[in-house]
């Protein structure tokens, strides 16, 4: 007669283990989803600081996608600035068009354009009308939404969902239909974050050539952190910041 031990599959211990994880996690992300679908977007004066500012400053910040089928959450950990002067990697350097015209809206405009024909990626617009500057959406720490993220991406591993600029719109379903919507009001904003990132990295850009400013420190990480895009090769600066999120 066979014993009741089964080698190959999981204890009574470890399957009890990853009910508790389980549980843990589904509570976690109860509290996000509740956080999310009531928190106040970040005022138009946020966007107002000089933009290098804002993207440091919206790390650890809380995107927010308010779906019928309920909140998408992530928390922000990784942004690239794009600047209206000495910058040529900023679509607005060559003046306005048709595609950058959001970047010239108010502060909080949302720019959301496709690239490859294909994906999208979501900036949020700063400094006052006519000044066409933003901030780069890069990467975000997945928070709630959680299923509704892996079914749209096709993905299960929580890190694949939204590391990268393209797959976070995709995670959050962002498209054209939120082109010029604004971050500071309607169902896609993003909101001050539960507590501060207490260490970030600052390094060059990615996907742009030298030339086209690639080389200007403009991108904002948060440390050692799981969520990002892509570790960086070369680190810039360290910033350690103490005090209460924006």
């Amino acid at each position: 007669m066979p014993t009741a031990t089964n080698a190959q599959g999981p204890s009574c211990h470890q399957y009890t283990r990853n009910r508790e994880a389980s549980n843990i996690y589904r509570s976690e992300e109860g509290r996000w989803r509740e956080l999310g679908a009531g928190a106040a977007p970040l005022p138009p004066e946020f966007y107002l600081q000089p933009t290098e500012q804002v993207a440091l400053d919206l790390l650890g910040c809380l995107l927010v996608h308010r779906t019928g089928a309920g909140p998408v959450v992530g928390r922000i950990v990784e942004t690239e600035a794009y600047l209206s002067q000495d910058d040529p990697g900023c679509h607005a350097a060559r003046g306005q068009t048709d595609r950058n015209a959001p970047m010239f809206e108010g502060p909080g405009t949302l720019y959301v354009y496709q690239i490859y024909g294909v994906h999208y990626c979501v900036n949020l617009v700063t400094q006052p009308e006519g000044v066409p500057e933003a901030v780069l959406v890069r990467a975000v720490e997945p928070l709630a939404g959680i299923e509704l993220m892996r079914k749209r991406r096709g993905r299960t591993r929580l890190e694949e969902l939204a590391n990268g600029p393209a797959k976070l719109t995709q995670a959050f379903g962002i498209g054209p239909q939120h082109n010029r919507g604004n971050a500071t009001r309607g169902v896609l904003c993003v909101a001050p974050g539960p507590e501060p990132v207490a260490e970030i990295w600052r390094a060059p850009r990615i996907g742009i050539a030298s030339e086209r400013g690639g080389d200007l420190p403009l991108r904002f990480l948060v440390a050692n952190c799981r969520w990002t895009s892509r570790r960086p090769n070369t680190v810039c600066g360290t910033i350690i910041r103490e005090g209460e999120s924006p």
